[in-house]
This record gives C-alpha cells, structure tokens and sequence, in this order.
C-alpha cells in the first residue's frame, strides 16, 4: 500500500507559496464557464484550507474490468468466482514508478497526504488556497449557487507539473459543481393519520399506499427470515437523512407484525455522519431503512452514513464510501443508494474514477444498485431540447433502478428516471435490447439522447405511495424507494444462495441481460414525463415491449428467480 505517512516533517504554514521553475504545467481539466446557477463571488481565502483527492494512475484497470466481467457473466467459466481483496488491489495499486514520483513531488512541496483507499490509489490532501493556486496553477473561487445561496470553493481550470503527467489521475474537487442534493423523498399531499391494517392479496395490501405486504404480494418475497450469517446489504445515506431507531420499531410492529420488533441496523459514519437520533427525521433515510430492514426479513443491515463535511460534494462522499467498503475483508454484498445527480454537472475524468471504483466493488462480489432519478429524462441546463442522463446510473458497473406506479397492472412512473449516456458507450451485455429498442421506437424523441450511449435503467420496481413512519405516517414516491426494494429481494436470493454452498451474485447486468430477464415481469404501459420549456411536450420516454429506458427489463418476481437460479 502506498502511504505518505513518513511525510510528517513537512508542513506548510505559508500563505505564499511559489511552484518551481521546472514545474512545466500542462492543463488537466478545464470548464469555459462556471455551470449556470453557481455565481462567483470573488476569490476563496488564501488562508482557507480544502481537503483535495488525488487519484492515481493505476496498474491495470482494464484488467480490472476484464476480470469483473469474467466472474458476472454466465457464459465465463469463472462466473461467481469473485475476486479477493489482495486481487482487486493488484490491478489497480499504483506502479512503483507512479509511488516514487508522487512521493517526490510531495515531498519537494511540502505536502503532508494520507492514503485514503486501500490499494494506495487515493490519497488526500488538506491544503491552504494560496498553495493549492500555486501547486496546481489554478485559481481558486467562492462560488453560490443560486437557488440556496450555499458556497463552494472551486476552480475553473488546474493543470499538472511535469513531475506528475501520467502518474495522476485527477484531482478532486477542483472543476466538478454538482449541485446540493435533494435530501427528501416527494410527499404526497395527503398523511396516513391511520394505520393501514395488512391484508392478504394485492388489492387489499396495495389498496391504502405501499407498505411490505403490498411489495410481498406483488412480488412474491417471502417472509421467510434470512438465516445466513455472512449475507449482508448496505444503505448509502447522506447527512441530514438519520434514520431513528424508534420510528423502525415502531414501523415494524405496525407492518411487519411477525418480525421482532425491536430488529435494527448498524450505522457506520464516513467523512464525520452520525446518525445522531435527536436530529430532525427526513423521509429518505427513514424509508430505506424502513424498506430494506422491513422487507429483507432478518438480513444484516449496515447505513453507511455520509457526514456533513462532503454536503457541497456528495460525489467526493461516494467516492470515500466506496473506499471505506474496499478496505474491508467482507464489503456488503449488496448496496443501495438512493441519490443520483445530472451527468453533465461532472467531469468524464471524475466519474469514470467513480465507476471504476463501483467496478472492483463488483469484481469482489458486491451488488451495486442506484436509484434512477426522478426527474424523467431529464433535460440539459444548456439545451431546451437534449435530455439529462443521471448518474451514477449511467456507469456501465452498477445496476439502476427505475419506478413504475399501481399495481393491477404494473405501469411506467412518470418521474422515472432514464436514457443514454453522453460518457459510456453501450456495453456488450446490453447491446442487443438497445439495438432492438432503437430499431423500433429510435424515431421517437430522436436527436434528444445519445443513441450510442450506455442505457438506462435495467430494471424497475414499485416507486409510488410508499407508507413511510418519521413519526406521523406519511406517503411518498420515487425511485428512492425502488431501490431498496429491489436491494431487499437481492438479499434474501444471496441468503438461499449462500445456504446452498453458492457465491452471490454480485454485478448483476451481464446476467440480467442474457438470463435473469425471465423472471422480470416486462413493463408495457405508461411513459416517463418531461417538461425542458414552455413549448415542450410533456412527453419522454414510452414503457415498451422489451427493455425501455423508463423501466428497464421490467420488475421482479421472487418465485421465478429462484427457479431460475435453481434454489
């Protein structure tokens, strides 16, 4: 592992600092302008201290992703044979040549870096504004963005030393302004102030809002509890989302009366999150701990809590997480997390990190499952016309999650997040779908989406009227709650599949697309909606035969999985 620890001796208390001569700065990444709604107000504080990423070169991530598709795809002779922690780090620890030039550099300049992955390929480093103009020939501002006021230091440009081209990645966050995270589920207008009794069929559970029995029944999940010890499923949360303790006690007494009530979850705080239980309750934590506890019977939940110190880049937040869970011996086998952000807002260098991150998650034999957005199609903020992709959804190694309504039939949701990525390619595992789906209904909303892109989403489940407790009962709706849905139905299948003496089953989308499709119930009416002007039709993307970019290849039945995988 790389580390710089030794670098104690080197502190930079100055507010000055001049690069040296020989520095040879070349420009890394760059933005003409700064995105619209974030307004410069003038230069960040010289004195001001941020805390940097900087990502390594690695030794092999092409490797890494042959590797990952080898053990996700059916038709491998390695398939399931996921790879171990020592594995993973080999393909993409950094070279001895990229540690010792690094190392240089950051002892010339000062620098004191901690390495923050485990395979060394990540390091961080806190650094006063003045320096960090220096180091990185950059020009660090204060930006607000505009609908909330909310300040973050950024730059519109940073260029590399010589010392450093090709053994650094990037650094981050220096171009990147996503924007501030909707922390909160939509309600609907109206609170259950009763309580929905649990009944035995579809009509009646789904009758009064989404509660599990509703998800039991239209899905076919038992009730069965879990009984392995080594299954587990993670829940990304972010601050200002706690979820309480008392409110799930109380959730499960009322809807899952055979559970006992008093069955909870672990919390582990990344970048300073605590779930702190006299905070104010916000609908989206409690929902997916209510929804992955409630209806994953008895599987090991960990919320993995993201702190404030990331509020202006959850981006950095996820990335930190996905360390955090590379660093241990036995990472979740399943992760949902409900948050998606535009892809355009975010440089191709910095989720292209991200994702390869999400893929040796994958590799190791980790689920990774995304909420589509709910926001349809979406559109570009510098376009009328071109829809918005979300990410992280449109990296080709996770799995995302789109909505659909009612229940007698299924039907698209219209806020149902979905499209094609302006950054991937479409990947093999999906290619024939795609090109189905285009040969078909392409002319539609033709010109607005990049038809060469990754697609999305893969799969779909129930995002509407969601009966969620915080404390009063209320309803909610969006693919935020799909996801852990889906996260849940995951866990109880790795659950049967670890009893029987076989592996998870981990990156599901080569699988999904060339098999696992059969037991999905294929989605066929309603449509996502999408408003990009005033003269714009509220029309997006339509529920077809086949896979659709608003539900993907449909939503899943229990029984059939298991049949399926033979359990």
């Amino acid at each position: 592992m790389f580390s710089t620890k030794r670098l104690l001796a080197f502190v930079c208390l100055g507010l000055a600092y001049a690069a040296p001569q020989s520095a040879n700065f070349r420009v890394h990444e760059q933005l003409v302008a700064a995105p619209r709604g974030f307004t410069s107000v003038g230069p960040a504080p010289a004195t001001k201290i941020i805390s940097l990423r900087i990502a390594l070169a690695q030794s092999d991530k092409d490797g890494l992703v042959e590797a990952l598709y080898s053990v996700s795809d059916p038709k491998s002779a390695k398939y399931g044979q996921h790879l171990s922690k020592a594995e993973v780090e080999a393909f993409v620890a950094p070279s001895s040549v990229t540690k010792a030039a690094v190392n240089a550099w950051l002892q010339e300049n000062g620098l004191n870096a901690t390495s923050i992955s485990p395979a060394g390929d990540w390091i961080g480093v806190d650094i006063a504004v003045s320096k960090a103009n220096s180091l990185f020939d950059a020009d660090f501002t204060t930006f607000a963005y505009q609908s909330s006021g909310k300040q973050v230091v950024r730059t519109l440009s940073y260029s590399l030393p010589e010392a450093l081209q090709g053994h650094v990645d990037l650094v981050h966050p220096t171009i990147n302004f996503p924007k501030p995270i909707d922390l909160r589920l939509p309600k609907t207008k109206r609170a259950f102030h009763e309580i929905v009794p649990m009944k035995r069929d579809v009509a009646s559970t789904c009758a009064n809002g989404t509660i599990p029995a509703c998800l039991q029944d239209l899905y076919q999940i038992p009730t069965t509890p879990a009984t392995n010890n080594n299954n587990s499923l993670g829940v990304t949360g972010l601050f200002g989302n706690n979820a309480h303790y008392a409110f799930l006690e109380k959730f499960l007494q009322t809807y899952r009366p055979d559970m006992d009530p008093t069955t909870n979850f672990t919390v582990v705080g990344i970048d300073g999150g605590v779930n702190d239980q006299d905070g104010s309750s916000v609908s989206e934590g409690e929902a997916d701990i209510q929804y992955t506890v409630g209806v994953a019977t008895d599987v090991n939940v960990t919320y993995y809590f993201i702190g404030p110190d990331v509020n202006d880049d959850p981006t950095g937040g996820f990335i930190d997480e996905a360390n955090l869970l590379l660093s241990l011996e036995n990472p979740p086998l399943v992760l949902t997390t409900s948050y998606a952000d535009s892809e355009s807002g975010l440089s191709f260098d910095l989720i292209d990190k991200l994702c390869q991150l999400y893929a040796q998650l994958g590799a190791r034999g980790t689920t990774i499952l995304f909420a589509s957005g709910d926001s349809g199609p979406g559109c570009l903020e510098d376009s009328s016309a071109n829809f918005a992709p979300t990410f992280p959804s449109t990296c080709p190694y996770v799995t995302s999650v789109g909505g659909t309504q009612s229940f007698s039939p299924e039907q698209a949701w219209p806020g149902s997040s979905g499209g094609f990525s302006n950054y991937f390619p479409t990947p093999d595992y999906q290619a024939a779908v795609v090109s189905a789906y285009l040969a078909s209904h392409g002319s539609k909303n033709a010109g607005r989406f990049n038809a060469s892109g990754r697609a999305f989403p893969d799969i779909a489940a129930k995002a509407d009227h969601f009966v969620v407790l915080e404390p009063d009962v209320f309803s909610f709706t969006g693919t935020s709650a799909a996801s852990p849905t889906v996260a849940s139905i995951i866990a109880l299948l790795n659950d049967r599949l670890l009893n029987a003496g076989k592996p998870p089953l981990g990156f599901l989308n080569p699988w999904l697309y060339s098999e696992g499709f059969a037991a999905f119930t294929d989605i066929t009416t309603g449509n996502s909606s999408v408003h990009c002007s005033q003269s714009d039709t509220a029309r997006g993307f339509d529920a077809e035969v086949g896979w659709d970019p608003v539900t993907g290849l449909g939503t899943p039945r229990f029984d059939k999985l298991v049949s399926l995988l033979g359990l």
